[in-house]
């Protein structure tokens, strides 16, 4: 049986061969030209989808990534700071030291008031530094606000408690300040449990006792009480020597801790409730020290402190030894301020190592996400191009065919 196609059909179906063939190709041209084997949503669905949430993935990595150098800038400006503040410090103990030579008159210790202003400011300068978005390092939530004000007692904190964080991981948040609060000052005085302390009028009644810092000897006895030590001085008479005793009262109620009154050996060892001590020197009668828990004090509070020590009026033994009871405690107070430093130096150090690590799984999550994406988008380029080529020869021979079949006609054997 012949079937007898007419000539319109002939032009119909050769013309919609080319457009699929031409089609087709476009298609092809297209991926290579934009490199992505999926043009639209339809060409593989569930690629798309996937390949959405892969770019979702790597857009919040890339934030987070943001996230970590930002938090790595403040992080450094605070380590700087702080490494300053610790040689300031250092440079304040060393002038304390220098100003209990006790062949220093009134204008030597006045002049090293004057350099322990100077080093008072530039503390405060650290404490008030920037962190080059606008805000202050140490303010706590109140980023805007001059962490420390200067006043007549050392400075005042305007900022808050809190710690400002940032996002530096999928599950991790980080803290990139420090309050002022817990920098300059949570600063434990004394020993860390208990602060001695010499009673101020020690100096007009010609006293020369110095008191140590102490130590806990036993702390299952400690009480957490205030405690006072009494010295009584009996003169000496002919033939009898100079007596000197001391008692103890707890403040706190009020009790005798010593059952009668114990003789004073200068340097010895004075023990009650866990707490241990000496005094050394001369104590005058009425003489009293005391003996108080350990609280928190402003390194600025303590540097005012050496300042108005050193111009307090004083000379000969007794004025000596009242230097030394304040020196000495300050520079406790000292010690303890700049280990608190290096406390929250190490803190910052340790949160700018956990970023590199971040970093590190940052960076290799990120080629991850690239991997994927190019798995799932990327043309492959060598059969792209070897499908474009047969695509062409296709439509090239399609071409010439229906060229041929369309000049096809009877009247071209009618003679």
């Amino acid at each position: 049986m012949v079937m007898r196609i007419s000539t319109r059909t002939i032009y119909d179906i050769g013309s919609q061969n080319i457009t699929s063939l031409q089609t087709a190709m476009s298609r092809t041209q297209q991926q290579l030209s934009t490199g992505r084997k999926n043009l639209t949503a339809a060409d593989d669905p569930i690629a798309t989808a996937r390949a959405l949430e892969v770019t979702q993935s790597q857009s919040l990595n890339t934030q987070l990534a943001t996230n970590r150098a930002n938090a790595k800038g403040v992080l450094s400006t605070e380590t700087t700071a702080l490494a300053s503040a610790t040689s300031i410090l250092q440079d304040i103990k060393d002038l304390a030291v220098k100003a209990g030579n006790g062949s220093y008159t009134d204008s030597d210790r006045e002049s090293v008031a004057v350099e322990l202003e100077a080093r008072l400011s530039d503390l405060l300068g650290i404490a008030n530094t920037a962190d080059g978005v606008g805000g202050y390092v140490f303010s706590g939530y109140k980023s805007t606000t001059l962490p420390f004000t200067k006043t007549a007692t050392g400075a005042d904190y305007q900022g808050d408690q809190g710690q400002r964080s940032l996002q530096v991981g999928s599950t991790r948040s980080i803290p990139i300040t420090d309050s002022g609060a817990s920098v300059f000052e949570s600063n434990t005085t004394g020993n860390g449990t208990f602060v001695t302390t010499a009673d101020p009028a020690n100096y007009g009644r010609g006293g020369s006792g110095i008191i140590s810092a102490g130590s806990v000897k036993d702390a299952t006895l400690l009480t957490g009480h205030n405690y006072q030590i009494d010295f009584q001085v009996v003169p000496a008479t002919p033939g009898v020597a100079k007596q000197t005793t001391y008692t103890v009262t707890d403040t706190t109620t009020g009790a005798l801790v010593t059952t009668s009154p114990q003789a004073y050996v200068s340097g010895q060892n004075i023990t009650f409730d866990g707490v241990q001590f000496d005094v050394k020197g001369d104590p005058a009668d009425g003489d009293n020290f005391a003996v108080a828990p350990s609280t928190n004090q402003s390194i600025f509070t303590t540097v005012q402190g050496f300042i108005d020590a050193l111009r307090a009026p004083g000379s000969g033994p007794a004025g000596q030894a009242s230097l030394s009871n304040k020196l000495n405690q300050l520079q406790v107070n000292v010690d303890n301020a700049t280990d608190n430093v290096l406390s929250v130096q190490a803190a910052v150090g340790s949160r700018l190592k956990e970023l590199d690590y971040l970093d590190s799984s940052g960076d290799d999550l990120g080629l991850q996400y690239a991997t994927t994406l190019s798995q799932l988008q990327d043309v492959d380029y060598t059969a792209a191009i070897s499908l474009f080529t047969q695509q062409q020869t296709t439509l090239t021979a399609a071409q010439k065919s229906f060229t041929t079949m369309s000049g096809l006609s009877l009247f071209n054997y009618i003679s």
